[in-house]
């Protein structure tokens, strides 16, 4: 048997201080629980200090360790995974790209040069979604390997909506690029029709989007509670007082959130952008929707309403899918990257 590696891990680990947590979080644990030695780093608040945490710790551990994972962005934290894949060519440390964020792509095309750089000289580029691969391949990029985004399922209760009402559920970081606006127009349109609607929006702002969803939903009177952010096991014990998970972004990849609603129980409505097509199959484990069509969540709100039948199959497929999503398989796709 091949023992198991030392790794280290570059992401930004800031769950520590109440941020939302990130891919490090949870799989630099995992890997630990699986007999691993991971240095993880950085938990550093400041961006600037978290890059030379960075560095300083791929200097430091260069010569024990056998493999570098570094989580990959596509917004300014891009800048972290390139200075530390050409530190790790520099060093001679084999290193993973694990690609997050449906807008990879848009940062492929807008830094070539770097991206051609950073991907085509790692040893693999960890790929969550078929989306994504396919993005990658259309740059000449084809040193990939699919795992997909994982979940803890015996943590997830499984809850059967049978006749289920406009109670909608959003759960994201405010951003414009996950449209958080237009889930307050879908409930402003549900009104209209004379739906009985509520919606709860969790999730910590990151860029003033949740201040403006609040004063839009104050200028409107709309039945909207902000959560602000909550911890996993809060926004799962809230997600039973509701019945329809509404997923409204413009660009994705194979987001978490609606992985954990299909676990829950909730049928999902998600834009069919990015990977969601590749996560949900439309109609048979969830809807996909046009982006930025209040008209078409509405109708999907109403579908469901309307068909305790449709629930039922959407929600049982969906968990069924999610099931093989579980750790327990995914850490031996893990296994044969890290251990090769």
């Amino acid at each position: 048997m091949i023992p198991k590696r030392n790794l280290l891990y570059i992401g930004n680990k800031l769950a520590v201080h109440g941020k939302p947590p990130t891919a490090i979080d949870l799989l630099a644990v995992k890997f630990q629980e699986e007999g691993y030695e991971v240095y993880a780093s950085s938990s550093k608040l400041n961006k600037v200090s978290r890059l030379l945490d960075m560095i300083s710790n791929t200097i430091r551990h260069r010569k024990t360790i056998d493999l570098a994972l570094i989580d990959t962005y596509s917004t300014q934290n891009f800048y972290y995974a390139v200075i530390i894949g050409a530190l790790c060519r520099f060093f001679k440390i084999p290193y993973i790209p694990i690609l997050h964020g449906g807008n990879l792509p848009n940062r492929l095309q807008i830094s070539k040069r770097l991206s051609k750089q950073l991907f085509n000289n790692a040893l693999t580029n960890v790929v969550p979604s078929q989306y994504l691969a396919q993005q990658f391949k259309t740059y000449g990029i084809h040193n990939l390997t699919h795992i997909p985004n994982t979940l803890e399922i015996e943590n997830y209760q499984f809850l059967q909506r049978n006749n289920v009402t406009a109670k909608l559920l959003w759960v994201r970081s405010f951003s414009e690029i996950y449209n958080p606006l237009l889930a307050l127009e879908v409930v402003e349109l549900l009104l209209k029709q004379g739906v009985e609607v509520s919606l709860c929006m969790v999730g910590p702002d990151k860029d003033g989007s949740l201040a403006r969803c609040k004063k839009v939903a104050a200028e409107l009177n709309l039945p909207i509670t902000f959560t602000g952010m909550l911890t996993k096991k809060e926004w799962m014990a809230l997600s039973k007082a509701y019945n329809i998970f509404i997923n409204t972004t413009n660009f994705d990849n194979m987001p978490v959130s609606v992985m954990e609603a299909m676990a829950l129980g909730l049928p999902v409505i998600a834009t069919n952008v990015g990977g969601l097509p590749f996560l949900i199959d439309h109609e048979n484990d969830g809807i996909l929707v046009p982006p930025n069509n209040p008209a078409a969540f509405v109708n999907a709100i109403n579908k469901l309403i309307d068909n305790s039948s449709l629930v039922n199959t959407l929600t049982n497929n969906a968990r069924t899918k999610v099931e093989a999503l579980d750790w327990q398989v995914i850490k031996h796709k893990w296994d044969d990257i890290l251990r090769q």
